[in-house]
């Protein structure tokens, strides 16, 4: 077992680490394993996969989150509460407390790269303080040839230190949690929190403001290709089924998350999936269940068996909110490159829990626009405490935390790609029909993945359509292998009635929503 330092100093003295105690530079995942295991950070359970806990963090913490405000970001932030500024001297001072905080600790360095394709291509360093970090993020990210390493140069580092916790009193922080991005340093500071995906957010953030300017559109969103190179993207938000949909047996998967639209196609930013894994079922998600029971990959806030190690998908004692980090390799049909062609077809998510869109519909361009800045989905009764009745939730971009720049910058990024590429958009609704919640049901799974393959062999548009009386949205008459009755939500329900007054109840909430993007 190496115990000494793997490293110099070097590699870590360019961030003002000055003096820290033993370095692992990247170190092989069974080596990982053994650091994982000694350090008591996560079990080996069912499969080899490990299990971790990040305590009370069982998601991100949005409301700590900050952009440093310096020449580069002062105009070109959308601040708020979303993007909260912090002044440079007020960064610097915590920062050099966090570096003070390092000396003699043992960290784990790891070179990973972002962007597949070639031109775009990111060499990235990620410093963490947790030995299972350090597999969360090679999962994640792309993984260099050992001749690539270690890093000539960084475009971007992430230092994740959960121990450390700033004084809010001192330091100008909500909490003891942070997340800071310093876009001109190309740095993003973590602490006070275990949640692992607060670095893979950081990344995309941090894209999100760079690729723009190399004339890049990023997108929250996974992508899969066909066999006549067909690209499909699939927006959408937490919980609506975007990596579900998209890891579809019948198609090869570029990523599930995070994409740049170039002149020339789409890329992956990434080198793996972050799944939300509470019901996995291998019978309806065969791939992803079994990409999560694979040696290297991690679970976190996922409930074991104590002596058996066997893993319960279906508990939430921990959180609601259980997640699967695994490289996209561990999926049985992936391009590995990661880079595909124009999208011919976007689907546009939404969990919809008060019964009354469609399953599917075909969007005008100006109500793509409509629903790409609403990117509305639901929270559904019992899955937060205090949340009684389904809630509209709406997050522009289908990516609202992650957007540092205005959402109508990203907006009129995407209208340009649609209007110039002839890309047909459908909004897909993956939640309750049938009535509302407590009443309708939700729209099974074959069935959702029956509409959105008629729609890419081109066999949906053949029915014909007909339009909705209060969203005028236009949905099929017919689609082989789903029942009609499904396809015209205003049909599935008992009372008429009671679906016209929620379904303009709904629409009027849109209509508000969208008035504050002007």
């Amino acid at each position: 077992m190496q115990t000494e330092p793997l490293i110099g100093k070097e590699f870590l003295e360019y961030i003002g680490v000055k003096d820290p105690g033993p370095v692992r530079y990247n170190l092989s995942i069974p080596e990982l394993y053994e650091e994982i295991v000694r350090r008591d950070e996560g079990k080996i359970a069912q499969g080899g996969t490990i299990v971790s806990y990040t305590g009370r963090h069982t998601g991100r913490s949005p409301k700590d989150r900050y952009i440093v405000k310096n020449p580069e970001s002062a105009n070109n932030i959308s601040w708020g509460s979303i993007n909260q500024p912090i002044e440079p001297d007020s960064f610097d001072k915590l920062y050099n407390k966090l570096l003070n905080y390092l000396d003699g600790k043992e960290l784990y360095v790891r070179d990973l790269f972002v962007c597949a394709h070639p031109k775009y291509r990111i060499p990235i360093r990620v410093i963490t303080e947790r030995s299972w970090h350090s597999v969360f993020v090679n999962n994640l990210f792309i993984r260099p040839e050992s001749s690539e390493l270690p890093h000539k140069s960084i475009g971007f580092t992430v230092v994740c230190v959960p121990s450390f916790k700033a004084v809010p009193e001192d330091d100008g922080t909500r909490s003891e949690t942070f997340i800071i991005l310093n876009f001109e340093k190309r740095l993003a500071v973590i602490g006070g929190t275990d949640y692992a995906g607060e670095m893979k957010k950081s990344v995309f953030t941090a894209l999100n403001f760079l690729l723009p300017e190399q004339g890049v559109f990023p997108m929250h969103c996974s992508a899969n290709v066909g066999s006549r190179g067909d690209v499909a993207l699939f927006f959408g938000l937490s919980g609506t089924g975007k990596t579900t949909l998209s890891a579809d047996p019948e198609r090869d998967l570029i990523g599930d998350d995070e994409h740049g639209w170039f002149d020339e196609g789409v890329f992956n930013f990434e080198g793996g999936c972050y799944a939300k894994v509470i019901n996995l079922d291998p019978k309806t998600e065969p791939e992803i269940h079994q990409a999560s029971l694979q040696f290297g990959s991690v679970l976190e806030n996922v409930a074991i068996n104590p002596d058996t190690r066997a893993i319960d998908f279906y508990s939430d004692v921990y959180t609601e909110n259980t997640r699967g980090a695994y490289p996209i390799n561990y999926l049985p049909r992936i391009v590995p490159k990661g880079v595909g062609g124009v999208p011919e077809t976007i689907f546009m998510l939404t969990y919809d829990a008060f019964g009354v869109l469609p399953p599917i519909s075909k969007l005008k361009s100006d109500q793509a626009m409509f629903y790409f800045l609403l990117g509305y989905t639901a929270k559904v009764a019992g899955t937060e405490r205090g949340v009684d009745e389904p809630q509209a939730t709406f997050s522009s971009c289908f990516g609202a935390p992650f957007l540092p720049r205005p959402p109508a910058f990203y907006g009129n990024m995407l209208k340009e790609r649609m209007e110039k590429h002839k890309v047909n958009v459908w909004l897909l609704n993956t939640g309750i029909t049938g009535g509302p919640y407590g009443v309708g049901k939700r729209i099974p799974l074959p069935q959702t993945r029956a509409l959105v393959r008629s729609v890419i062999d081109g066999t949906l548009e053949k029915g014909g359509f007909k339009e909705t009386p209060i969203f005028a949205l236009q949905i099929p008459k017919e689609c082989p292998g789903v029942p009609k009755e499904l396809l015209d939500p205003s049909k599935a329900w008992d009372d008429p009635k009671a679906y016209d007054l929620k379904a303009q109840e709904l629409a009027k909430r849109f209509e508000v929503e969208f008035k504050r993007h002007g």
